[in-house]
């Protein structure tokens, strides 16, 4: 290995390792301030003359061999599983998740991250919960006790307020209150409140849930994946188009997860239209001229 390189694979170590830290406040002192003046900027792609059959682009050639890890090898903690995962599959939506008991006496507000969307037609979500049906965390105990939820998608206007209701407050402590966000109750079909400041959010009956035994713990429950319809959609008004169709990511702002307490911002993006058999692959005799390298 060069010392390029052995630097390089000590520099993605370090910044693998870069959080929790033992004073956060310290470290963030030391960064930048954050730009609200940057928008989102299109690019070209990596390699805007790339052509079929050439495979990976500059940037995803590499001679570094891979490792195979067992999830369930003998001695092997699932937090390693978890810390792997949630570092990898990035970046992830999140699901900020407005709950309300049955009786409507205690609501709940959570940010999760084992999320996306399924399907749109019906509009299908999952949300993944690392809880048990008999010891739920807040929100699941709300979900499954009224079958429905609020959905909002988390915008940089109100990152720090969303990450506090993180917080592990005891069951009926409204994590309302820790955030300062707004409730609305206004919706069509939930009785459960959308959070006034986001740019989207998405009224959700429980459709289905699974729950899941630990591979780590026999015995133990170690997960509950919900599936959750989505029956009715809030949008501002001044980030839709008129055929109320698209949203546009510069009013939405939204923030994805990415590994330990890392969030991410979608400031750069690029696009790559789809292929079109016939006119791009050249059908069946330019798919035989790729397939064997004839361009």
């Amino acid at each position: 290995m060069t010392s390029q390189n052995q630097n390089a694979k000590f520099e993605g170590g370090a910044q693998a390792q870069h959080n929790p830290h033992p004073d956060f406040k310290s470290v963030e002192s030391t960064r930048p301030p954050f730009d609200t003046s940057l928008g989102v900027r299109y690019t070209k792609t990596v390699d805007p003359d790339w052509k079929y059959g050439s495979g990976a682009n500059a940037l995803g050639r590499s001679a570094a061999p891979h490792i195979a890890i067992d999830p369930h090898e003998e001695g092997r903690p699932a937090g390693f599983n978890y810390k792997l995962l949630i570092s990898s599959i990035v970046p992830r939506p999140i699901a900020f998740l407005s709950t309300r008991s049955a009786d409507g006496a205690v609501t709940n507000l959570a940010p999760f991250s084992y999320f996306n969307m399924v399907n749109h037609d019906p509009p299908l979500f999952v949300v993944g919960f690392a809880a048990s049906v008999e010891k739920p965390k807040d929100s699941l105990k709300n979900l499954l006790e009224s079958g429905e939820c609020v959905i909002n998608i988390i915008g940089e206007g109100f990152l720090e307020a969303a990450n506090a209701t993180s917080v592990n407050a005891p069951y009926g402590k409204s994590e309302w209150d820790v955030s300062g966000l707004t409730p609305v109750y206004d919706c069509k079909h939930v009785k459960a409140a959308r959070v006034k400041e986001a740019v989207f959010s998405v009224e959700g009956t429980l459709d289905f849930y699974k729950e899941y035994d630990s591979k780590a713990t026999p015995g133990k429950k170690s997960g509950v994946v919900a599936f959750i319809e989505g029956v009715n959609f809030w949008v501002r008004e001044d980030a839709i188009n008129e055929q109320k169709n698209i949203v546009d990511p510069a009013v939405l702002r939204p923030v994805s997860r990415l590994g330990g307490i890392t969030y991410g911002r979608t400031t750069e993006v690029l696009e790559i239209p789809r292929a079109d058999w016939d006119k791009n692959i050249g059908g069946e005799e330019g798919w035989e001229k790729i397939a064997k390298r004839e361009q």
